[in-house]
């Protein structure tokens, strides 16, 4: 039975989803359906949480509006979700942020993750050739 449904939930599964973790600011591309008109409305915020796995994975996105915070549960691989974007990264050690519900003002702000590149050197790479050339421009 479970590969039955296994099998029917694949089609389902979407494939451009980018990877984000949590404490990662997403901007969430929402389809909306008004008297007929298709129209695309943003909700930027930081993820909160995540939860489940396969077709039925959420995450939770909260944002401050207007001096409200606004939370908002979206499925993973729902139709509805155009387009999700990740524009900044966080650095964060839990698995859930139910803690920045609490805070207010700056202390809601998340860290944001340095990438360090794979090079173990400080700049580019250069070529013995090139630096043999430079030193006998040198002389």
């Amino acid at each position: 039975m479970e590969h039955i449904i296994k099998s029917v939930e694949a089609k389902f599964i979407k494939k451009d989803i980018p990877k984000f973790n949590i404490g990662d600011t997403v901007d969430v591309q929402l389809k909306i359906v008004e008297e007929g008109k298709s129209r695309i409305q943003t909700f930027e915020g930081t993820v909160i949480a995540r939860a489940g796995s396969g077709l039925r994975e959420t995450f939770t996105v909260r944002k401050i509006s207007y001096g409200e915070g606004v939370e908002m549960v979206f499925p993973l691989h729902s139709p509805f979700i155009d387009k999700i974007k990740v524009v900044k990264r966080g650095d964060v050690k839990r698995a859930k942020l139910y803690y920045l519900k609490r805070k207010v003002g700056k202390a809601t702000r998340v860290d944001e993750k340095i990438e360090h590149s794979s090079n173990k050197g400080s700049g580019p790479s250069v070529s013995e050739d090139q630096t043999s050339a430079a030193r006998e421009e040198a002389k």
